[in-house]
């Protein structure tokens, strides 16, 4: 493993444990890398907060601390911003009579030493399809309106230009018309009966329960792999879970279900990189044998994780390479052969272009015009080191494809 994370892996380790690192050894360079890393990932006020008393840092950053640290009190200040209007959104849809289940963000958030020094760029909140009305105007009255998408996707976001709220609306878990993993909502059927209730800064929240949740952590943190790739923050998430909830998590159940989505060499190797780096306790969390047994190399998985950033977003090539990835996927689970790499990165359907092309969402039949731009762009963009360049794309997806062999999830 690089120096640079293992320094990396070494300060959040310590931020989850609540302690300070007290190193003497670490290059004015090698902080520079580390604070540069750390904002790839959105992680930069748990790695300060870890090595801000350390000699080392003192000595290389004493021309930055200032900056620093208000770069810091912004994030941290924006984030407690976030929270408290989310709880106070949270009560008013319960008050209006919806039945609202949180998931992943401020729940995971409250199992931090320093909850808000955890960056979440959004709230998910999961609700029946036929309270989305209400829903909408109770996000309305708080000045939270829908981004232009159609009113019966999966997912709608709501947010406000002068505030802090992000709020992901979800009719259901995952996208039911994806072919690589829609059928990753069957696994939580009944969950909504299943929800149990936590507190969050003295409130309570009704969430998924905590088997349900680790799973769906794990197949969340799957999807965003079958797509582009995802951060460590991801992976923290589920270490600090599973602490806390672990002997109240019915691991044969979970491992049931991932085994029928091919994806338990996947999750055993992010347990054993949460055990190693992020503090899991196998025993105290009662990680089992069945579990213990799988074998499956953390190593790939760990080096792909930090390359990849927040979602795959540090490097353009990898952001396409999403599309030969999700079609390989496709194409094992309908038993067709996948595309030429290249086709399905040019010519990938309508619904994974809607973010780039937003005239898609109203008007699909004209995915042809898409398909045109992004090959006159791919055209366009010759040179090596552009993520877009043809090459480097085909590269990255080949790369990713051996990861998807080498976990069992493609043949």
């Amino acid at each position: 493993m690089e120096r640079l994370h293992q320094l990396f892996l070494e300060t959040l380790g310590a931020f989850l444990r609540g302690a300070s690192l007290q190193w003497e050894d670490v290059s004015e360079a090698e902080w520079d890398a580390l604070l540069s890393l750390s904002q790839e990932h959105h992680v930069l006020p748990m790695v300060y907060e870890a090595v801000r008393q350390c000699p080392a840092f003192s000595r290389a950053n004493r021309n930055r601390t200032a900056q620093l640290q208000q770069q810091i009190r912004q994030t941290v200040a924006r984030q407690m911003a976030a929270t408290e209007e989310f709880l106070r959104l949270y009560l008013a849809l319960c008050n209006a009579g919806a039945n609202p289940l949180v998931v992943k963000g401020i729940v995971c958030r409250s199992l931090y030493p320093m909850p808000d020094w955890r960056r979440s760029g959004d709230e998910d909140v999961l609700i029946d399809p036929k309270e989305y009305w209400l829903c909408k105007r109770v996000l309305g009255d708080f000045g939270l309106l829908p981004e232009d998408c159609p009113e019966d996707a999966y997912e709608i976001p709501f947010s406000r230009e002068d505030g802090p709220l992000y709020i992901e609306l979800h009719r259901s878990l995952f996208p039911g018309d994806s072919q690589a993993y829609g059928h990753f909502n069957a696994l939580f059927d009944g969950a909504m009966d299943r929800a149990v209730t936590v507190t969050v800064q003295g409130q309570p929240i009704r969430t998924l329960c905590p088997t349900d949740h680790l799973l769906y952590l794990l197949c969340h943190a799957y999807k965003h792999f079958l797509h582009s790739g995802f951060g460590i923050r991801q992976v923290c998430d589920m270490a600090l879970f599973a602490n806390r909830y672990g002997r109240q998590i019915d691991w044969e159940w979970i491992l049931d279900r991932c085994r029928s989505i091919r994806a338990e060499k996947f999750a055993a190797a992010l347990f054993a990189i949460c055990r190693e780096y992020l503090t899991l306790d196998y025993d105290a969390a009662g990680y089992p044998a069945c579990w213990r047994e799988i074998a499956a190399d953390p190593g790939p998985l760990l080096a792909e994780l930090l390359q990849s950033g927040i979602y795959g977003q540090t490097d353009p090539a990898r952001l396409h390479s999403g599309n030969i990835t999700l079609d390989s996927v496709a194409a094992q689970k309908q038993g067709r052969r996948a595309k030429n790499g290249l086709a399905a990165s040019l010519f990938p359907p309508a619904k994974r272009l809607r973010g780039r092309y937003p005239y898609l969402q109203r008007h699909p039949w004209l995915l042809p015009v898409a398909w045109a731009s992004r090959i006159l762009r791919y055209g366009g963009r010759s040179r090596e080191e552009d993520g877009s360049n043809a090459a480097r794309i085909l590269r990255m997806g080949s790369h990713r494809l051996d990861l998807l062999r080498l976990y069992g999830i493609i043949d």
